[in-house]
């Protein structure tokens, strides 16, 4: 595996046959995310593929040429052709493969996944993610030295980890990097003595066997699984956000903010999120056009204040976003007052969503613990589940308020009850 400059582009790429260019970025965790499976893969497939990195930020011409405006994005040629559908953010193990499957022989396919062997690896807990939740309850086992293992798609700290600033977290004098709070979590953990297996596909879940297949190849199987799966953004649904989904919009402004230094920005929300994203988006751009439904925003008063007082926002309350387009580098959001129904149209350089939080469920398919309305875990006050020897902690769970200081005491909680129930 290479890294490349944009002087070496035309040569390794556009003449260089199968090829599989990453587009990563520095203080980027999605990226550092996908490096371990991006590795992977090129064990596997680099043989007929050839695996290249470029850093976004050093090269950032050929990024906006190529219509990349997220971190990471992964593009695949073949001949000096584009092929297949570009990948962003979060991205699966599985997504990638699928892809370079496509770009070479049911012959070679077949030869490369021969030598992929399928293993079998037991322990009493297996935690479901890596979020503050979690990191706890392995933080707990660890110390009681129940044999335990932390699985996780991503790297630890989940929703934390991409948070720019954590002001209210016991401890600190000083507002903290949310990433910070997550390397001191996951570090603690580790040294605990559980076992991580991160970055890596969560394939299928079975809670009844107690059984979580990774990366299609291993099985681990546990006596008790904690599910602490946490939230994903919520997607708007409207014309335009799938399409233009890392190509002029954005879930990530830790990620993404950096490339729209003295640019406009629109931001989609009211909440939290939306409110102190804003501000740290305003670090780079030039202007911010807050879009909310609502005729008030819904943050912390601190936050609101110094949005409210902030020369470079811009607040456009009662309105919805209807559709996007992108006309050259510019971003066409279509919006509408919810009062007057009169629509209009935001020009920017990129739009940041940031409307609320979904659960992440979808991994257990039809396996799934007694959940409220919203599709949030149902729990006792030890974190029990309906299902025997399943627990829920975190942001997963059907409850009032979802803060990092709520999702450690669950962690707490869950993981003590489990060393009560194993050691006595």
């Amino acid at each position: 595996m290479k890294e490349i400059t944009a002087v070496e582009f035309e040569q390794e790429v556009l003449q260089g046959g199968k090829v599989i260019l990453d587009f990563y970025s520095s203080e980027c965790p999605p990226c550092e995310a996908v490096a371990p499976k991006f590795e992977a893969l090129a064990t596997l497939y680099g043989k007929k593929i050839k695996f290249l990195k470029i850093f976004r930020q050093q090269n950032r011409v050929l990024a906006t040429e190529l219509g990349v405006s997220s971190s990471p994005t992964l593009l695949f040629f073949d001949a000096g052709k584009q092929v297949a559908t570009s990948l962003h953010g979060g991205i699966k193990k599985a997504e990638i493969q699928e892809r370079l499957d496509k770009m070479i022989s049911a012959e070679e396919v077949t030869e490369i996944k021969s030598n992929q062997k399928s293993f079998v690896t037991e322990y009493d807990v297996a935690i479901l993610g890596g979020g503050p939740a979690g990191l706890t309850a392995g933080i707990y086992l660890g110390q009681a030295k129940i044999n335990t293992v932390l699985i996780d798609p991503a790297l630890p700290g989940g929703y934390m980890g991409i948070t720019h600033k954590v002001s209210n977290y016991p401890g600190f004098t000083e507002p903290q990097p949310g990433f910070m709070l997550a390397h001191f979590m996951s570090e603690q953990a580790k040294g605990s003595g559980i076992d991580f297996k991160v970055a890596v596909d969560i394939s299928s879940v079975d809670l009844k066997k107690k059984e979580i297949l990774i990366d299609q190849l291993e099985t681990i199987r546990a006596g008790k699984i904690i599910i602490a799966t946490g939230t994903s953004p919520n997607p708007m649904n409207i014309p335009g956000e799938k399409e233009y989904q890392g190509k002029g919009i954005s879930y990530c402004a830790t990620c993404d903010a950096k490339y729209y230094e003295d640019k406009d920005v629109v931001v989609i929300g009211g909440g939290n999120s939306a409110v102190e994203e804003s501000l740290y988006i305003t670090k780079f751009a030039k202007t911010v056009t807050i879009v909310h439904r609502s005729d008030k925003l819904r943050a912390n008063e601190i936050a609101i204040e110094n949005v409210l007082s902030h020369p470079k926002i811009n607040i456009l309350f009662g309105h919805q976003p209807r559709s996007f387009v992108r006309q050259g580098e510019k971003m066409m959001t279509t919006i509408e007052n919810l009062k007057s129904k009169e629509v209009s149209t935001l020009v920017s350089d990129g739009v940041f969503v940031f409307i609320g939080l979904k659960s992440n469920v979808e991994v257990f398919g039809e396996s799934l613990p007694e959940a409220d309305k919203w599709g949030y875990l149902i729990t006792d006050e030890d974190m029990k589940t309906s299902m025997p020897d399943v627990f829920a902690i975190g942001d997963i769970t059907s409850k009032k308020y979802r803060q990092i200081t709520t999702a450690v005491a669950d962690g707490t909680i869950a993981a003590i009850a489990i060393s009560k129930e194993i050691l006595n």
